[in-house]
């Protein structure tokens, strides 16, 4: 028969093997990956690179604290759940799951920000307006190989 403390220690593995999982870039990293693996134009690297720094910190599992609407910002690129991704959102325009784009894999979070950048652009992104727009960006991908 299992004891009681078993059975917790049983269920708090369990929980902590469902947990997100995220991944923290670093500028160069990231860099190479958007460039490379995802073939995004060289010449928006830098402010991809920029919005993740000032969205994320690059960290994948980042979740923001809610917007005056109500809805939150998730993952790398920081996408809001309103329009782009479920639950909550009525729209879910990227058809993934919210949870999806807060994990280490950036398959769908890019294939959802070339959405919405087809559709707006950079100014989607309140730090990019903020942080990126009209700056010098080769900061963000000084040194990288890309």
């Amino acid at each position: 028969m299992l004891g009681k403390s078993t059975v917790l220690l049983v269920a708090t593995i369990f929980a902590v093997g469902c947990v997100v999982e995220g991944k923290v870039y670093d500028r160069c990293s990231l860099a190479s990956e958007l460039r490379w693996k995802y073939n995004l134009p060289k010449d928006q690297i830098a402010d991809w690179v920029c919005i993740a720094e000032h969205e994320s910190s690059f960290n994948t599992a980042a979740l923001g604290r809610p917007n005056s609407d109500g809805s939150q910002d998730h993952g790398l690129f920081q996408i809001n759940d309103r329009y782009w991704c479920s639950p909550p959102g009525p729209h879910n325009d990227c058809g993934v799951s919210c949870a999806a784009l807060r994990d280490d894999n950036i398959d769908d979070d890019v294939k959802c920000i070339r959405k919405i950048y087809a559709r707006h652009g950079f100014s989607a992104w309140v730090a990019w307006k903020n942080n990126c727009r009209g700056k010098n960006l080769s900061k963000y991908v000084a040194g990288c190989k890309i």
